[in-house]
């Protein structure tokens, strides 16, 4: 049986205890470090969580698509993504190392 996924409560929750503090803070502290990487990623491209991954703004060139109903032929525009690339020791932590 699947557990549930960690939700924002409940993750401050666990940081404010880890931390020995309030969950006040612990909200305060989850809030800084989001405004911090959205800022730098609008600013700058990308924003790095150390030990984890990082943030990338990624450019997508315009394409023809299908559309999956009508198997019609549809232009899909240009536009700018925001993608998470896992770092790799984070991926031989969850996955199993080779």
């Amino acid at each position: 049986m699947p557990t549930k996924a960690l939700t924002k409560s409940a993750l401050l929750l666990q940081i404010a205890q880890e931390t020995d503090t309030d969950r006040k803070t612990a909200a305060f502290f989850l809030e800084v470090i989001t405004d911090i990487a959205l800022r730098e990623v609008k600013k700058n491209g990308e924003f790095t969580f150390p030990g984890i991954g990082k943030l990338v703004k990624q450019k997508r060139k315009a394409r023809i698509g299908r559309n999956p109903k009508t198997g019609e032929k549809i232009k899909i525009a240009a536009k700018t993504v925001v993608k998470f690339r896992v770092s790799k020791s984070v991926k031989d932590l969850v996955l199993g190392g080779k």
